[in-house]
C-alpha cells in the first residue's frame, strides 16, 4: 500500500486521476446521464436538493449515487491511508454562504468546474467563457489569498463529527432505493418526501450500481492525489506549480478521445445538451463560482473528498452548495437551455459584490 500511496501522492497521481475521470464520465453520459454531464457536483447538488423536495423544478429531482460513493470512496481511501482526522474550524456561516454563492453562480453557468471540462471536451465551445471566467474569480481570488485572507485554521474535533457526513450519505442512499412517497398530490396519487423526475435531465441516467461503483473510484483516487480543479489553476498563477494541472489536462484529453469513440463529441456552441449560448453570463456565473470556490479552499469536488476526511468545514460548504441549489430554482437564478433564468445576472453582481466584502474583510483572529 505504501508504493501505491507514494505514486498517487506523486505527480503521476492527478494525471492518474484526471485520466479516469476523462474515461468514466463520458462512459457515465453513454449509460445514461445526461449528456456532457458523467459528473458535476453542481448539477447533482441541484438534482438531489430537487429529490428532497428543496426546489418544485420536477425535471432535476433524482438523488444521484455519484456523490455517495465520491464522498466514500474518499473516506475509505482516508480510513486505509490513516487520513481520515475529524476536525472543524471556524466561520461555519461564512463557508455555508460561499457554498450557496458558488451554485448560484455555477447553475448560471450550468455546471462546475469538472463539468465546464467535460462539457469542452464534449465540443460545447460555450464551456471557454465558462473556464475563462473560472480563471478570472480565481485570480480574484488569489489578490485576497495574497492580502492574508483567511477563515481561520481547523482544530481536531470528536471522532463522531467526522462521520456524520457518511451517515448522511447512508441516509440518502437508503431514500434513493427506498423512494417512499408517503404524501398525496391534488389528484391523490402517491408523492413525497422524495422526489424523481419523469422528464428532463433528471430523469436521465446510468444504473445506480455502476455509478455508485464509477463514484467510489474517483473519490479514492482523488483523496489521494489531492485532485482539485480550482486548486490546479490557483497553484498555477499562486506558485507556478503545475501538479494539479497536469491532471486537468489528462481530464480533457481522456475525455476528448472517450467521446470521440463513444461517437459524444459534438461540436459547436449551439445545442448543446443542459448548455445556453449567452457567453456573457457563462463567463460571469463561473467568474462568481471561481471566486466562492477559491475563498473556500478549493473545488465542490475537494470539498466532498475532505468531508470524506472527517473536514466539517468542508461539510458546511457542501450543505450550502444543497441549499443553495434550492434556492437558485426557487428563486429563478437557475439559467435552462434557453438561457440565463430571471434573476440569474443580478445575483451573479450581487453574489460578486458580496464575496469581494468577504474577501475584503475576513481575517484569522489573533490569539
Amino acid at each position: 500500500m505504501s508504493s501505491v500511496s507514494r505514486f498517487l501522492t506523486s505527480h503521476w497521481g492527478p494525471i492518474l486521476t484526471g485520466l479516469v475521470v476523462g474515461i468514466l464520465a463520458p462512459i457515465l453520459v453513454k449509460l445514461g446521464n445526461p449528456g456532457n454531464m458523467g459528473i458535476c457536483m453542481v448539477c447533482f447538488a441541484r438534482d438531489i436538493a430537487g429529490a428532497l423536495g428543496l426546489h418544485q423544478a420536477s425535471v432535476v429531482q433524482y438523488i444521484r449515487p455519484e456523490i455517495i460513493g465520491l464522498l466514500f470512496g474518499a473516506l475509505i481511501a482516508a480510513l486505509i491511508f490513516r487520513e481520515f482526522k475529524p476536525r472543524t474550524g471556524s466561520a461555519p456561516l461564512v463557508r455555508f454562504l460561499l457554498g450557496m454563492f458558488a451554485v448560484f453562480g455555477a447553475l448560471v453557468f450550468l455546471g462546475c468546474p469538472w463539468r465546464a471540462y467535460l462539457r469542452l471536451s464534449g465540443g460545447d465551445w460555450n464551456a471557454i467563457f465558462g473556464i475563462l471566467g473560472l480563471i478570472a474569480g480565481i485570480g480574484i481570488g488569489i489578490v485576497f489569498l495574497r492580502m492574508g485572507f483567511s477563515l481561520g485554521r481547523n482544530r481536531p474535533a470528536p471522532k463522531a463529527l467526522g462521520w456524520m457526513m457518511p451517515a448522511v450519505m447512508i441516509a440518502l442512499l437508503v431514500l434513493l432505493i427506498a423512494a417512499p412517497q408517503f404524501g398525496r398530490d391534488a389528484s391523490g396519487n402517491p408523492t413525497g418526501p422524495i422526489f424523481f423526475s419523469e422528464k428532463g435531465p433528471g430523469s436521465l441516467h446510468a444504473p445506480l450500481i455502476i455509478s455508485l461503483a464509477i463514484g467510489l473510484v474517483i473519490g479514492f483516487l482523488a483523496q489521494r492525489s489531492r485532485f482539485c480543479t480550482v486548486g490546479a489553476i490557483r497553484d498555477m498563477i499562486l506558485l507556478r506549480d503545475s501538479h494539479l494541472l497536469n491532471g486537468i489536462a489528462a481530464l480533457i484529453v481522456a475525455a476528448f478521445i472517450t467521446n470521440l469513440v463513444l461517437g459524444q463529441f459534438h461540436p459547436g456552441f449551439e445545442n448543446q445538451p443542459v448548455a445556453h449560448s449567452n457567453g456573457w453570463w457563462n463567463f460571469g456565473g463561473m467568474a462568481l463560482a471561481g471566486l466562492a470556490f477559491t475563498l473556500a479552499g478549493g473545488c465542490p469536488g475537494r470539498q466532498l473528498f475532505l468531508a470524506g476526511e472527517g473536514d466539517g468545514d468542508a461539510a458546511i460548504f457542501v450543505f450550502g452548495m444543497i441549499v443553495g441549489a434550492g434556492f437558485a430554482h426557487n428563486f429563478s437564478i437557475a439559467s435552462s437551455p434557453t438561457g440565463p433564468a430571471a434573476f440569474g445576472p443580478i445575483t451573479v453582481i450581487v453574489g460578486l459584490v458580496i464575496c469581494v466584502i468577504i474577501g475584503l474583510t475576513m481575517r484569522e483572529a489573533k490569539a
